[in-house]
């Protein structure tokens, strides 16, 4: 048994595996004490093997984990197992955005991240769906619902808000807002991937993938197939624990 797990700035996520393949999973709200919350999970696993990444992976590698791998590698370990096909990958999490390029053996070529800005991050979504009054959870089933073609002009996670703020009180629907809080989301990362270039299947990861509006708008930005894992979450920490394997 291998255990991966992947301490993130909103979420710790683990990743069990035996015989090489997913045995079990668990995605939980992060604590101010990361590593104690991660010691508290892995009780229920008698793992002599456990690699992190995230955040959070040298506070782990200090306190419990046998080693550590980046973000970046183990998001193109998991994408690839889980899509063999896979040569390009989008990662959005609570506080930073990447694209990671793979070459054809699956190594990571190239990538690129916003880390600088909540701008196209779930932590802009969550911003913005406080801001119009939505549960994050809706906030998606909202914009899906709009045919409209608002558009928010700022970047800035800051400047947006306000811009949100004026187009509710110009008397502007809450569904059409959230739509154009998602196509401002999408554009952003859509502008990275074609940075990196996009080449084979394309892999959505991170918590926001289970945004399904974000993926469907994001298919037709670019005109192509985005494949989202059953769970997007886990992505890095199933690569944490291939990566002895």
């Amino acid at each position: 048994m291998t255990i991966g797990i992947d301490l993130g700035s909103r979420t710790i996520k683990l990743a069990v595996l035996k015989d090489g393949q997913l045995d079990s999973w668990q995605v939980v709200e992060s604590s101010f004490k990361p590593h104690l919350q991660s010691q508290e999970l892995l009780k229920a696993y008698p793992a002599k093997n456990i690699i992190a990444t995230g955040y959070g992976r040298h506070l782990a590698k200090k306190h419990f984990a046998q080693g550590v791998i980046t973000e970046i590698k183990a998001h193109a370990l998991g994408a690839r197992h889980l899509f063999p096909g896979c040569r390009t990958i989008l990662d959005v999490g609570g506080q930073d955005s990447k694209v990671i390029s793979l070459d054809a053996n699956g190594k990571v070529s190239n990538f690129q991240m916003n880390d600088k800005c909540a701008a196209g991050t779930g932590k802009f979504l969550e911003m913005m769906s406080t801001s119009l009054g939505y549960e994050l959870s809706q906030f998606g089933e909202a914009a899906a619902k709009s045919s409209g073609n608002l558009g928010i002009g700022n970047m800035c996670a800051v400047f947006a808000e306000s811009e949100v703020v004026s187009l509710r009180n110009d008397g502007h629907s809450p569904e059409d807002i959230a739509r154009a809080v998602h196509m401002s989301v999408v554009d952003r990362v859509a502008a990275m991937l074609e940075r990196i270039g996009i080449a084979g299947e394309l892999v959505f990861s991170g918590g926001v993938a289970n945004n399904r509006c974000i993926a469907e708008l994001l298919e037709k930005k670019l005109g192509r197939t985005v494949f989202v894992p059953k769970v997007p979450d886990i992505v890095g920490a199933l690569g944490a624990a291939l990566h002895q394997t």
